[in-house]
């Protein structure tokens, strides 16, 4: 391997390493990556089923779409295919952290067992015990959280 083709590899390493460390600080990740080299969102859990169906549906590796660095797994070609129409619409938001936690200023994880949608968005949370507070106020946490994130956007979780 020549000097030039090694420093061509590993400048090739260290771009796709730092798209994944930065989708890790905008996205809730699983840890480690996919058979792609990126990380894993919603924790393998198929978005789309958290509007279609009666319960959220875990993702297959066979039906998997790359959206801004993360992949995604659905339980079939079709909920692949409508998320490939439009991946914003069915993605959650901030990123898929716990919109309570935004609300307050933190990166928590998001767990699809604990969801809500309004007005067509997908919001988690990171217990029932949060998801039960963020329900005495739903405009307020949800009103506050969109106020919060682009403070916290790209602040990596352990510095928050």
């Amino acid at each position: 391997m020549t000097k030039l083709t090694f420093a061509a590899a590993v400048s090739a390493s260290l771009i796709a390493l730092a798209s994944a460390a930065f989708a890790a600080d905008e996205y809730n990740v699983s840890n480690g990556l996919t058979l792609t080299g990126n990380p894993l969102g919603m924790h393998g859990f198929d978005p789309v089923s958290m509007f279609e169906a009666d319960a959220p549906e875990i993702g297959d590796a066979e039906y998997t779409s790359e959206h801004d660095g993360v992949d995604y797994y659905f339980a079939n070609a079709e909920t692949k295919a409508a998320f490939d129409a439009d991946p914003a619409a069915m993605l959650p938001q901030f990123g898929g952290f716990c919109a309570f936690g935004v609300y307050v200023g933190k990166k928590l994880d998001g767990d699809v067992r604990y969801a809500d949608i309004v007005d067509g968005k997908l919001y988690l949370f990171v217990n029932k015990a949060i998801f039960d507070k963020y329900l005495e106020d739903r405009e307020t946490v949800i009103s506050g959280a969109f106020a919060k994130w682009p403070e916290i956007i790209e602040t990596p979780i352990g510095d928050l």
